[in-house]
């Protein structure tokens, strides 16, 4: 497909995530400000209740003070051809030779330095998919042998539970490193304890905006019209809490502690250049997963690592675009058994790991269980995170000279509450 050139006034530095073909949404203040709705591009953010006010969005069908309250459910649940047409509208007011919103851009904008970003959604409720093969094979490896790496409905459903929604945090927030019940090696016995396997899962998640009804089914061809958008998802674990709890019922107390996310969603329309194949899917999967087109998108995914007092180190580059199971077939399995979904549900892909060693998405697998430690340029080593450590997740696309991001989500550990 083609993408229409866009030329803006707003001044967009090289590099940046927030160009005019990207428009995330968010949540922000200034100051002691009232929370708001804004658009970022560039360095600033625009004020979508400005907007609003000034007769800028007349005709887009939009209750009044929709854009001040404090989450986006209220927007989002307007439906996909409000969010397109708002995006259009936007277009039209950044063009470069429109002044309309030009002329206003002392009190239509504000600085993202000066401004605090906060949770953009009221999420009700979160699943966790595990959508990863090369994720899926390793730990299997890891926990059961190479013969036996995969679980025989891998391959033939999406598989996922229901997470805790309350415990999603945004990028900026700090965790107390979680406690729990641990069975140390060779012990009888389990231990209660802080986790000393704190790891980190390099995921992404989509929001759904429209709602559906109990007992209504979202095939793969209509699934986007559902979906709002995507942000970033590191989704934290602790994996000696996990190990003992997780049979028979899976992930507890070792998952719910905190998962983060970046504060911008980058809308479905702004990532659809960005659209590719995805893995070849076989076996054949059963008629309500099946899907035409691309539905797997090529965004560029990093995870650094920054100790308490050392510089941010890479430790890993991955990609959306190696998820076995794609958004559109995770949509239509949470919702074939007639399970409604609501505005603000949030969905994560699970850990994304390619097949190199350099792009897996958790340190469980970049050092292998602990057994191959990651070295840090100020000496030290990582086989999990350590109090104090942050964590920073970048994601981008960038094609034909054009690029979108995401920004960041960073997020710093605090030692357990004892």
């Amino acid at each position: 497909m083609s993408i229409e050139k866009l030329n803006t006034w707003v001044d967009v530095p090289e590099g940046s995530d927030f160009t005019i073909y990207n428009l995330p949404f968010g949540i922000y203040s200034v100051a002691k400000g009232e929370r708001r709705a804004g658009i970022a591009i560039g360095e600033q953010i625009i004020d979508l209740s400005y907007l609003q006010e000034n007769g800028m969005l007349d005709g887009l069908d939009l209750s009044d003070g929709i854009f001040q309250r404090e989450v986006l459910n209220d927007f989002i649940s307007c439906g996909k051809q409000t969010w397109t047409n708002l995006r259009m509208r936007l277009h039209e007011l950044l063009e470069e030779s429109n002044e309309t919103l030009k002329d206003h851009a002392d009190k239509a904008f504000v600085d993202q330095a000066d401004a605090k970003m906060h949770m953009p959604v009221q999420v009700g409720d979160y699943t966790d998919f595990y959508s990863s093969e090369e994720h899926a094979t390793n730990v299997g490896i890891m926990f059961r042998g190479k013969d036996n790496a995969l679980m025989p409905n891998w391959k033939h459903i999406p598989v996922g539970y229901h997470g805790r929604a309350s415990s999603i945090i945004v990028s900026g927030e700090p965790f107390h490193r979680p406690q729990g019940q641990i069975l140390p090696k060779d012990a009888e016995k389990p231990v209660f304890g802080p986790t000393k396997l704190l790891d980190i899962e390099l995921e992404m998640a989509f929001i759904t905006g429209a709602a559906s009804k109990l007992g209504q089914t979202i095939p793969t061809e209509q699934a986007e019209d559902f979906i709002f958008g995507m942000v970033l998802f590191n989704d934290w674990s602790a994996r000696d809490i996990q190990k003992w709890e997780y049979v028979p019922l899976g992930p507890f107390l070792g998952k719910s502690f905190a998962s983060s996310i970046s504060p911008w969603i980058v809308t479905l329309d702004a990532l659809e250049y960005f659209k590719v194949d995805g893995p070849k899917q076989n076996p054949e999967v059963l008629p309500y997963l099946k899907f035409e087109g691309k539905k797997s998108y090529d965004i560029n995914l990093e995870v650094f690592l920054k100790p308490q007092n050392g510089e941010e180190e890479k430790i890993s580059t991955s990609n959306h675009k190696f998820l076995y199971w794609n958004i559109a077939q995770q949509l239509a399995h949470q919702t074939v058994n007639g399970c409604n979904i609501n505005a603000g549900d949030m969905y994560g892909s699970g850990t994304i790991s390619g097949k190199e060693p350099d792009s897996y998405g958790s340190l469980l697998e970049l050092t292998w269980a602990g057994n191959n430690p990651i070295k840090l340029k100020d000496g030290s080593e990582r086989k999990f995170l350590l109090d104090h450590d942050t964590i920073v997740i970048r994601g981008h696309c960038e094609k034909d000279e054009i690029r979108i991001g995401f920004g960041e989500v960073k997020t710093e550990i605090l030692p357990a509450k004892i």
